[in-house]
């Protein structure tokens, strides 16, 4: 059964995959990102290699063949920042584009640089989704904890986590008391409309036809404006009470949990055998 929740996309299954270690699955996710990220420019078939990679964990995973797949795709528009690669490596001129003064050149190592920061930004993101799709989101917070990473940060992200879905159901209320207060109101009947013998049929367009009252254009964004501004208050004071019933309750900086999370051999085994795979990927990708 999945989670009917936007901001947890954990998958609840019974696998080899959900069963690893917390801080097996962070060490491997990262340690696959950054092999991505090494791989030269062209490596298709190590590219290749790195997404069967993913379709096979995926369906150790017991989920759909299809379930990073989908989901990596809303991502891929956030690679484009990367479409200055397009025309600033020296290569074999493709195409030219003039716009006003400006001369961009399009050469085929431009093309070649762009479309791997696509396939790489891909493949590192279809493991990020794979990895919150296997690990509950407490235990990748304490998975961090255990790593060493800086316990502000993740204090930071823990809470950020944790009142997401406050924060949207307080925005919520807002959006609904401005609509309970912008009313429905009739169009006016245009000039010709006197003109009709049956004026019962004006009564009814009267009645039917209605448009969202209050105001212009400016007036919608100083009421947008307001809100936001209503949001960060509430916001701040709410925080501001929970700090305090968590420190009269014992609060000190630490995320407890019922897990142990301790590394045994086993695990010690599969980072190590995962580092080896991620080298011999990398040699073949710059001998090949």
């Amino acid at each position: 059964m999945t989670r009917q929740n936007i901001f947890d996309q954990y998958t609840a299954k019974t696998s080899p995959i959900h069963r690893l270690s917390p801080i097996v699955k962070v060490v491997v996710a990262v340690l696959f990102i950054f092999s991505n990220t090494l791989l030269p420019d062209g490596a298709w078939l190590s590219f290749a290699l790195s997404g069967g990679i993913i379709l096979t964990l995926t369906l150790l995973a017991k989920l759909e063949w299809h379930y990073t797949l989908k989901r990596s795709l809303i991502v891929l528009p956030f690679a484009l920042a990367g479409i200055s690669a397009l025309f600033s490596l020296p290569g074999k001129t493709l195409a030219i584009w003039h716009i006003g003064s400006l001369e961009l050149i399009l050469t085929d190592a431009g093309l070649l640089r762009f479309e791997s920061i696509l396939v790489r930004s891909w493949l590192s993101v279809q493991i990020a989704i794979l990895l919150v799709a296997t690990t509950t989101f407490p235990d990748l917070i304490h998975a961090l904890e255990h790593l060493r990473l800086p316990k502000m940060l993740v204090t930071v992200v823990a809470f950020l986590y944790r009142y997401m879905t406050v924060l949207s159901d307080e925005a919520l209320r807002l959006l609904r008391a401005r609509q309970s207060r912008s009313a429905l109101l009739p169009n006016p009947p245009h000039s010709d409309d006197f003109s009709r013998p049956a004026l019962g049929k004006l009564r009814t367009k009267v009645l039917t036809t209605k448009t969202r009252g209050g105001g212009s254009l400016l007036w919608r964004a100083r009421t947008a404006g307001n809100m936001v501004g209503q949001l960060f208050l509430r916001s701040y004071e709410r925080s501001d009470r929970i700090y305090h019933a968590m420190l009269s309750r014992g609060y000190s900086g630490h995320l407890r949990t019922l897990n142990p999370h301790s590394m045994e051999s086993r695990d010690w085994l599969l980072i190590v055998l995962a580092f080896i795979f991620i080298a011999l990927l990398q040699l073949f990708a710059h001998i090949s």
